[in-house]
């Protein structure tokens, strides 16, 4: 053992240094042990990141086809919603110009009321000054009784409720028949005696859903086209509009009678419409 101690040139080698090496090969193992935890650590950790990265991105890629999606969506909804504003637009434009169109026919009654009034007035005074016979004067007379009765039923007919529309509002047959010889609409009459029962009135159908007569109120079931619509707790008198498909002019159901589980009333179609309906029955 002293023989180990020694060095080559026969010196010999201090007491501690052995333990100092062994000490030193401890300490480097150990951090050499350290260094591969470390270095397994951080892989473990970039595996562990990488990972969270490519969930993150995924997430990150799901939200934003979400949002695309949503995108999309809007677009669309905006696009029908100026669809939709445009069809009301066109059917105000439609609405404000009958209307016009009733007012100027109202004021062209007056004015060809008046006038024809004057002329029979002139006609009158002219007859009675170049006849003095009592029988010419009968005539005149009776002229001009027929062109005031005439007058007064125009007057009669221009009292007459006009509805939103500007259409006049019958409310029983005699108003019908009146507004039948103004000739602006066609007008169909109509009793309904059974609920839930579909009666075929021109070119639509009507069901009869409930009545309430205490309040002269009904609800009404209308088809036009295939398309059905309720109209709830509709009053006595009380216009209810519904368009064909492709017309510019609406049709009109009235109820002027309500009875227990009878309703009777009127449809009224504008005459272009008929005559489209006719035209297109025939070719």
């Amino acid at each position: 053992m002293a023989n180990d101690s020694e060095r080559t040139d026969g010196s010999q080698l201090p007491s501690w240094t052995v333990p100092v090496l062994i000490l030193l090969g401890l300490v480097t193992l150990g951090a050499l042990g350290l260094a591969w935890r470390a270095t397994s650590s951080a892989q473990d950790t970039h595996q562990v990141l990488t990972g969270d990265i490519q969930a993150v991105k995924q997430t990150y890629d799901k939200n934003i086809d979400s949002l695309q999606d949503r995108l999309r969506h809007a677009e669309k909804t905006s696009t029908d919603l100026r669809g939709d504003l445009g069809l009301v637009t066109n059917r105000l434009q439609t609405t404000q110009g009958a209307l016009q169109k009733a007012r100027e026919e109202v004021q062209q009654v007056r004015q060809s009321a008046s006038e024809e009034l004057a002329q029979m007035d002139s006609r009158v005074k002219d007859e009675l000054a170049s006849k003095a016979s009592t029988d010419d004067v009968k005539s005149v007379t009776g002229e001009v009784g027929v062109v005031r009765t005439d007058l007064d039923s125009t007057k009669q007919d221009l009292r007459m409720a006009r509805s939103e529309m500007g259409t006049l509002i019958a409310k029983n047959h005699d108003d019908i028949e009146t507004l039948r010889r103004l000739g602006e609409r066609d007008y169909i009459e109509f009793t309904i005696a059974e609920r839930n029962k579909p009666q075929k009135v021109g070119e639509v159908t009507v069901e009869l859903r409930s009545v309430n007569p205490k309040k002269n109120q009904c609800s009404l079931a209308i088809i036009v086209d295939d398309k059905r619509t309720e109209r709830r707790n509709r009053a006595l008198n009380e216009p209810i509009f519904f368009y064909a498909h492709g017309a510019h002019q609406p049709m009109e159901v009235v109820i002027n009678q309500v009875d227990k589980g009878k309703v009777a009333g009127y449809l009224s179609v504008p005459k272009t419409m008929q005559s489209t309906t006719t035209a297109g029955g025939t070719s």
